[in-house]
């Protein structure tokens, strides 16, 4: 049966349709991270990026069919946080939201100093972070249609961008097809070197189900998310290919893993030095985007996790004109900015790798329960996403793990303890 919010409870607004819909998916992946990612993922890969960058693919498509079929089903707020509830129980169901809001408040707060750090000076970056933050918060607030169309500007602007470093990537006279290539099957640095590029480069683009975040606010859910979280998907996987294609031709392997800005890098090869500033203008903006995306799925995760008591039920909140979580969007506002102020959280947010793999696993997870009509994938897509998954859990440094482990055990404790007390009281 079909979940929804309990009518009594207040509701958000159906406004997204499809194009919104495939809009916000985009301006979750293309952010900062085609931008960086490619350097760390070519040292980890050796020659064999192209390969990482498909295994990163294929789990990455696996866990959006999930998501997307499980969203058709459970049209609601929550992404896998109501999935796992509706399909496995309420403890599966916490995990993934636990994991999910947590380690995504990190990922913004990484993201807010990242458009600083493009933007200004370092003496700056602090107060530039603090009113991205703040910016970012007030789009959200002003309701999911402004988020929309915020998001469809800064998605042309990227766009427009990488479609011209590709193109004098690929026209500069610097391009050689022999760069991309590898000598081997799997690159210099073997098949664990390639896992830990296929992790790298799937956190670049796993905002594929931020729509899925927001099914209580898209028209026509049931036909609406699907075709929005593959199609933004397809679309970014391509550009994501193109864009490797042209970094490894021009740069080469080792130039590339060495790079500390590698699209910029490209410019400069590519003998248009002065772009270089329009380039880092853009990395900044995309960003800036995905922030918007993240608060904006996260607030929702918070609001279906508060309705259920997981999270202080005063978040719950929906404003009435709005129609908007804003008790919800505020309160993930003032974490972010309290994170932005500790340090460079670039340094230590390993851990939210560990927690978003969690989620795609319970969602995959969810899905194989999933009975016609709504499942609309075979089982074995949900099989490969849940052990690629694991797989690429089991790549990721111990530190990641270790902090992954004790952030996730701490919200288990805690909410054991208060449904103990609820239990006693009762």
């Amino acid at each position: 049966m079909t979940s929804a919010p309990d009518p009594a409870r207040p509701a958000l607004h159906r406004r997204l349709g499809l194009a919104d819909a495939v809009v916000v998916g985009l301006g979750s992946m293309i952010g900062a991270g085609v931008f960086a990612v490619l350097a760390p993922a070519a040292a980890a890969a050796g020659g064999a990026l192209l390969l990482g960058l498909a295994v990163a693919a294929v789990v990455a498509w696996c866990n959006a069919s999930s998501s997307a079929q499980l969203a058709a089903q459970h049209p609601t707020s929550g992404g896998t946080y109501a999935f796992g509830r509706a399909r496995l129980g309420p403890w599966w169901g916490f995990v993934a939201g636990w994991g999910f809001v947590v380690g995504k408040t990190a990922s913004c707060a990484a993201m807010a100093l990242t458009v600083a750090a493009y933007a200004v000076p370092e003496a700056w970056q602090r107060p530039v972070a603090l009113l991205a933050v703040a910016v970012v918060v007030g789009v959200d607030l002003a309701g999911v249609t402004r988020t929309a169309a915020v998001a469809r500007v800064i998605v042309a602007v990227v766009l427009v961008v990488l479609a011209g470093v590709v193109v004098l990537g690929l026209a500069g006279g610097a391009w050689q097809p022999g760069r991309v290539v590898p000598t081997d099957a799997t690159g210099d640095s073997g098949p664990l070197g390639v896992l830990q590029a296929a992790g790298l480069l799937f956190f670049a683009f796993a905002g594929y189900a931020r729509v899925a975040t927001l099914g209580e606010e898209v028209r026509d859910p049931a036909r609406t998310i699907p075709r929005a979280v593959l199609g933004a998907l397809a679309a970014v996987l391509v550009l994501y290919a193109v864009v490797a294609v042209t970094a490894l031709g021009v740069l080469g392997q080792e130039s590339l893993a060495g790079s500390a800005a590698p699209l910029a890098d490209v410019v400069r090869a590519s003998g248009a030095p002065g772009l270089v500033p329009v380039v880092a203008g853009a990395a900044a903006l995309a960003a800036l985007g995905s922030l918007l995306a993240l608060v904006a799925g996260i607030g929702r995760t918070a609001l279906a996790m508060a309705r259920e008591g997981d999270l202080p039920r005063a978040l719950a909140a929906v404003h009435a004109r709005r129609g908007v979580p804003h008790r919800a969007t505020l309160a993930i506002g003032v974490a972010v900015a309290v994170l932005v102020l500790v340090g460079d959280l670039r340094e230590v947010i390993g851990f939210s790798s560990a927690g978003v793999l969690v989620y795609y696993a319970i969602a995959n997870l969810s899905a194989l329960t999933q009975r016609p009509p709504h499942r609309r994938q075979p089982r074995a897509v949900g099989v490969v996403g849940l052990v690629g998954c694991a797989v690429l859990v089991a790549t990721l440094p111990w530190e990641s793990l270790a902090g992954g482990a004790v952030v996730l055990l701490a919200g288990v404790a805690v909410r054991a303890v208060r449904l103990r007390r609820e239990r006693e009281r009762g």
